[in-house]
């Protein structure tokens, strides 16, 4: 149908003869000439059409914005002046001897070089949109993604291996998507969250060093990093300690970044424990192109007689924290209250402030309500451990540690995003040490803080049973400009450890059975010492893409409430399918969003 892609045409095809095929993307009438524009997957062409091709001229006539057209004609230079350099195509054109037209298309929804289109619009009408450059882009930069991913893990003796998709439900996390057996019935399989314990059962396996493009599943409430089902690097390595895994996927990391986006990473990866992330950043995942951090006063004001203070820096559950804000003090009162608002949202009960006019003039020259409260000495130190200068703010936040971290951490970000003191480039960095557990306040128990299959440290498993809180875990995240990309651990390859941690985490040694029993058993026979990570490929590809969401990564993704506004999908299902399942459908249940 065709003989060669529209944008690979230059000036060494001038005198040859073309077939070629692709959509309308603009059509000008000049004079009784009518210029078309001819999108492929490569990009654009002009083609030409003049009345003397009677057929070709009545073609293009009637050719709309979005008509499918095939074309033959002959190329030739464009006259001199009218060329084009910011196409590749752009010094020739295509005079049309014959144009047929391949498909018609009704008036659009939308225009697709319109900048300003809804999602909503966008997402209801895919098909189109992706149509659209950025769209052509993002997915075109997934894939040189997902190719370089290969190669590099190919390269390193990785087998690339799938797993089932129908698995059975394990409590790890976020719930389940349920599907119903019809073979045993009131049985039901799971999507799986991720391959975790099949990739361990591939070590056990002799596999060693495997690796899967695995698409994942999680009935979780959305953002616009989140999806229903999203796609995973899984790796998994046989014979590692964390420096083994951590070494080979940085490198991979760097290598594939600049491969698919020209990104190129720094040499080396910072480190820094999560005790250390929380302390000076207020967050696991810390955008290191934000210089600004948390000031650590708890000790401080324990004695002052400020209770808004003095309460939680006594509570051992507590935080008293400040940020300095370089040039905060130009902020207004009502930018101020503004930020209040904000963190409220995170539990902070208030934020309270000092505007540093000029230290010199000690307490004279600071300005704040809570001044009052605040002896000498502890202004002094405050002033001292944060490095305040003139014309700084400070924010405080005193609450539990949990509330001031996630406040003040998000806050930190916020104001740096306000007063534009994000510096550009790329910061990944590797947080380790993580926490094995962390309490449940809801649940009144211990939860695992990545998955109950991680591996404390040597040095803190006698605290198992007594003292869970003091367990660290054999983990790492990958945080790149305060996105965690990816994040693994070594993995518990003893089963009598495996039961310990469960224990810990309050499952009985019959339910463990129950829901573990296979792993479990197959720890029993020879299990290597193994661990891996998972990458999120959506986000990684999203954010070399520079878009915001991961919705614009993905060919057809879901909403934030987990719908498909193209397919109108989750739909009802017919009477009839639900019996073979032994299923009964609630009467109302898909219009009042019961799941």
């Amino acid at each position: 149908m065709r003989t060669h892609l529209n944008a690979r045409l230059n000036q060494k095809h001038i005198g040859e003869e073309v077939r070629l095929a692709g959509w309308v993307s603009n059509r000008r009438d000049h004079g009784g000439v009518i210029f078309i524009d001819l999108r492929d997957r490569s990009g654009l062409v002009q083609v030409v059409a003049a009345p003397e091709t009677e057929r070709a001229f009545a073609a293009a006539s009637e050719a709309r914005n979005e008509f499918v057209l095939g074309v033959r004609g002959k190329v030739r230079a464009r006259p001199e002046g009218t060329a084009n350099p910011e196409l590749p195509s752009g010094e020739i054109e295509v005079a049309a001897a014959e144009i047929e037209v391949l498909g018609r298309a009704a008036p659009l929804p939308f225009q697709l070089d319109d900048a300003d289109i809804s999602e909503a619009v966008r997402l209801k009408h895919r098909f189109l949109d992706l149509r659209r450059a950025p769209m052509q882009d993002a997915l075109r930069l997934r894939h040189q993604l997902l190719r370089a991913i290969r190669e590099f893990l190919d390269a390193r003796d990785f087998v690339e291996i799938e797993t089932p998709v129908l698995t059975r439900s394990t409590p790890e996390g976020a719930r389940d998507y349920l599907v119903p057996s019809r073979a045993r019935r009131g049985a039901f399989f799971a999507l799986p969250q991720s391959p975790q314990l099949f990739k361990q059962l591939l070590m056990v396996g002799g596999f060693e060093r495997y690796y899967q493009i695995a698409r994942c599943f999680r009935d979780e409430d959305l953002r616009a990093d989140r999806q229903p089902e999203f796609t995973q690097l899984d790796v998994e390595m046989s014979f590692v300690e964390e420096e083994d895994v951590m070494s080979e996927m940085e490198q991979l990391v760097r290598e594939v970044c600049m491969r698919a986006a020209r990104v190129e990473l720094p040499g080396e990866f910072p480190r820094i424990s999560h005790a250390e992330a929380m302390a000076r950043y207020g967050s696991d995942r810390p955008d290191l192109r934000v210089e600004l951090e948390l000031t650590e006063l708890t000790d401080l004001m324990r004695d002052v007689e400020f209770k808004v203070f003095a309460a939680p820096a006594r509570d051992a559950a507590g935080r008293v924290a400040a940020l300095r804000v370089p040039g905060g003090g130009a902020l207004t009162r009502a930018q101020i209250d503004h930020y209040t608002e904000f963190v409220a949202e995170f539990g902070a009960k208030g934020l309270a402030y000092i505007r540093v006019e000029e230290i010199a003039r000690g307490r004279d020259g600071l300005r704040s309500p809570i001044l009052k409260f605040l002896p000498d000495n502890a202004l002094d130190e405050i002033l001292r451990r944060s490095g305040a200068a003139d014309g700084d703010l400070l924010f405080f936040g005193a609450d539990r540690a949990a509330v001031v971290n996630d406040a003040l951490g998000a806050l930190r970000l916020r104001v740096a995003r306000d007063l534009k003191l994000l510096t550009p480039g790329w910061k990944p960095l590797w947080v380790v040490d993580f926490p094995l557990f962390h309490w449940d306040e809801t649940a009144r128990r211990w939860q695992a803080q990545h998955h109950p299959f991680t591996a404390p440290r040597d040095a803190d498993v006698e605290h198992l049973e007594n003292e869970p809180g003091r367990v660290r875990a054999r983990a790492y995240d990958l945080v790149l400009n305060g996105a965690e990309i990816g994040g693994g651990s070594i993995r518990i390859s003893r089963s009598e450890l495996q039961q310990r941690v469960f224990g810990a985490l309050g499952l009985e040694a019959a339910q463990a059975e129950a829901e573990f029993g296979f792993l479990l058993n197959a720890l029993q026979y020879g299990a290597p010492p193994h661990g891996g990570i998972a990458f999120g490929i959506d986000r990684l590809a999203a954010m070399l893409a520079g878009r915001d969401s991961i919705r614009d990564v993905i060919a057809f993704p879901k909403t934030q409430k987990a719908a498909c506004l193209l397919t109108d999908a989750p739909g009802e299902v017919a009477a009839a399918q639900l019996r073979e399942l032994g299923l009964r459908a609630k009467p109302g249940a898909a219009d009042s969003g019961a799941r």
